[in-house]
């Protein structure tokens, strides 16, 4: 981790339009202002996921205004803690940084039934990183 009393994380996927939102959105939710969040893809939609955006309004979390943003390595060096998920090489690696791959489903194509086990294991994973990190997740 850095030296700030905030940790910051960064997920990234490809298109930035499904699982690294959810992502961020779960932990922006659970993590409040004691975690710095940010998202991008390496070759970013134009919109959010419409079935991602659904299945997370389910959960009483609206991603309705999001858009997909592009990966720069500047936000890879501002961050503590980078999770990627199917970016492969086209993420940038700097030494110092704490790097996890987290292998999950693409909901993209996908309706909101298939979305639904996909954001539930985001979730999870989530409140995982966040018991890592020390942070008490929001009620």
């Amino acid at each position: 981790m850095s030296t700030s009393a905030v940790p910051s994380v960064l997920f990234v996927c490809v298109h930035n339009a499904g699982r690294s939102q959810m992502a961020a959105a779960f932990l922006t939710h659970l993590g409040a202002d004691r975690v710095q969040v940010r998202s991008a893809g390496s070759a970013p939609a134009d919109t959010v996921n419409p079935a991602v955006v659904e299945a997370m309004a389910e959960v009483g979390i609206d991603i309705s205004a999001e858009t997909p943003k592009v990966l720069t390595a500047k936000a890879v060096q501002s961050s503590d803690v980078v999770i990627t998920m199917g970016c492969g090489d086209a993420c940038p690696y700097f030494p110092g940084k704490r790097y996890l791959d987290w292998q999950l489903e693409d909901p993209a194509g996908q309706g909101v039934a298939a979305v639904r086990p996909i954001r539930d294991e985001i979730e999870q994973r989530i409140r995982g990183l966040l018991a890592e990190l020390d942070i008490e997740p929001a009620a």
